[in-house]
């Protein structure tokens, strides 16, 4: 009898393909690589001293991330403040989120309400900024972020309304690291502690209002600054 066998990427190969994907995906969020600028593999090849194919295959990820875009005939290149999808990103943010988070206010039991308690405690006491992440806000920063805004809607309790918020948020995580550094005066300690306590209020036209406004602030931030301007200068 005659066994088939299926046969698979080797690890090393996958090993390496993820930890070039990772530190390009990082290097894109600090800022190594300015809005705009061309992503070449060969280039990125040597700099890793990796192959090709591995480069590629990191590129293709980092696109499916919404951190480059893959340019007919061009190659790969980081994409432009003045990109358009930052605002059809923020457009469709704002029309989803704040239903999402109205139907949390109305149907979170009280184990939501502790999760957000928890969650907002754990970003307002997560320091923005680290000197040995560069000058964009930190990694561990980030995931607080990103935990307290998805604990906030997830009370919905809609698994696809879910899943739709993972997408856009990671679609538009670049463009909030830039944001965050081109507004240096924004508060926000003040905007979150503001969307928890109308939320725990259950108050759903507030809590709804001032997630408009916190995610069009974002927005408007790529925006309304000179487009001279460099990823790190406020």
């Amino acid at each position: 009898m005659t066994q088939t066998t299926q046969t698979s990427p080797p690890a090393g190969k996958q090993m390496l393909s993820e930890q070039v994907y990772m530190r390009l995906r990082d290097a894109i969020m600090r800022g190594d690589h300015a809005p705009g600028d061309a992503l070449k593999p060969q280039d990125l090849a040597k700099e890793q001293g990796v192959s090709l194919a591995v480069v590629r295959e990191a590129l293709v990820r980092v696109v499916g991330d919404g951190l480059a875009d893959r340019l007919p005939n061009r190659g790969f290149a980081v994409p432009a403040y003045s990109d358009r999808r930052w605002q059809e990103i923020t457009e469709a943010r704002r029309t989803v989120e704040p239903v999402m988070l109205r139907m949390s206010v109305e149907r979170g039991d009280v184990d939501w309400e502790a999760r957000v308690r928890a969650a907002h405690h754990r970003l307002a006491r997560t320091p923005a900024y680290v000197p040995e992440e560069g000058r964009h806000y930190s990694s561990a920063w980030a995931e607080a972020h990103r935990l307290f805004h998805r604990t906030l809607l997830e009370g919905c309790g809609n698994l696809v309304l879910m899943e739709t918020f993972d997408r856009l948020w990671t679609a538009s995580e670049l463009a909030r690291r830039w944001s965050a550094h081109r507004s240096p005066g924004r508060d926000a300690l003040l905007e979150h502690r503001r969307l928890e306590e109308a939320a725990l209020a259950r108050d759903a036209d507030t809590a709804a209002e001032v997630l408009t406004r916190h995610l069009t602030r974002t927005a408007a931030a790529l925006t309304d600054c000179p487009h001279h301007e460099t990823a790190g200068e406020a």
